[in-house]
């Protein structure tokens, strides 16, 4: 599940292969951007901002969100593809590298100087030059009334958590998932916490939030419903919380580590 981790991983390999290189071809394979044609132009850079990616190209910028199912795939001119032709949204053909980007939940051109535009509204990066912990913390605590898991799933209080952080934010922190966040304890403490797996997990693609990478153990309640508390023992709980920015939102919390 393609979190503020994923996305930035997903920016700077990119931006390994393609920064410097003039584009050969272009394939937009999106209604309304089908005609656009960046082919003589130089991509600048591929940078990201919470979970948003931008590819440079010359005045313009590829804006894309991975959303659920998305990802960009970097290929040598005809290597196999590793997802079906029909899931690829775009597609970037550089003389010594190809880059797809499949299944992505929004794609479009804009030109760079119009970035703000589209993720102005969001709240400090994470793992983005311009991170303040400070203001992340004023940005929850506008909305007292909020349940802490929702709070931390806006992106306009702090841009990169998704479902897996904030279930696992939450459980570090011994709250429950729907304490308002005017009741939770030391919010400071849990955006510091936020940014620190983050940053943690940044440069590699196994994320783990329990520090073991082995497979089912990189999480101590996401996907765990049912199980037993990996500090407790005692089972753990959960469903649907609400719904935010159209998805679905499933929480998972231990009754005894979190109050």
């Amino acid at each position: 599940m393609p979190e503020g981790d994923t996305v930035w991983k997903t920016a700077k390999t990119q931006h390994a292969a393609l920064a410097g290189l003039v584009l050969e071809k272009t394939d937009f394979r999106v209604p309304g951007f089908a005609t656009v044609d960046l082919a003589g132009e130089t991509v600048l850079e591929v940078v990201a901002r919470g979970k948003h990616l931008f590819h440079r190209v010359g005045e313009f910028s590829i804006h894309s969100h991975l959303k659920m199912d998305g990802a960009w795939r970097t290929f040598a001119p005809g290597e196999k593809w590793t997802r079906p032709a029909h899931l690829a949204r775009v597609v970037l053909d550089a003389p010594s590298v190809q880059a797809v980007g499949f299944e992505l939940g929004l794609l479009e051109v804009i030109t760079t100087t119009d970035e703000e535009d589209v993720v102005g509204h969001l709240g400090p990066d994470l793992l983005g030059p311009d991170w303040d912990g400070v203001e992340a913390s004023r940005r929850l605590a506008e909305h007292p009334e909020v349940p802490v898991y929702l709070a931390l799933l806006d992106q306009r209080n702090l841009a990169g958590i998704g479902n897996v952080y904030a279930n696992e934010i939450c459980f570090l922190r011994g709250v429950l998932p729907t304490r308002p966040v005017g009741e939770t304890r030391d919010l400071p403490a849990v955006v510091d916490l936020a940014e620190r797996m983050l940053q943690a997990n940044k440069d590699r693609w196994t994320r783990s939030t329990t520090g073991n990478l082995r497979a089912g153990n990189t999480t101590w309640v996401y996907g765990r419903r049912g199980r037993p508390c990996r500090r407790c023992g005692t089972r753990l709980i959960g469903g649907e919380l609400g719904r935010l920015e159209g998805q679905e939102r499933v929480v998972t919390w231990c009754p005894r580590c979190q109050i």
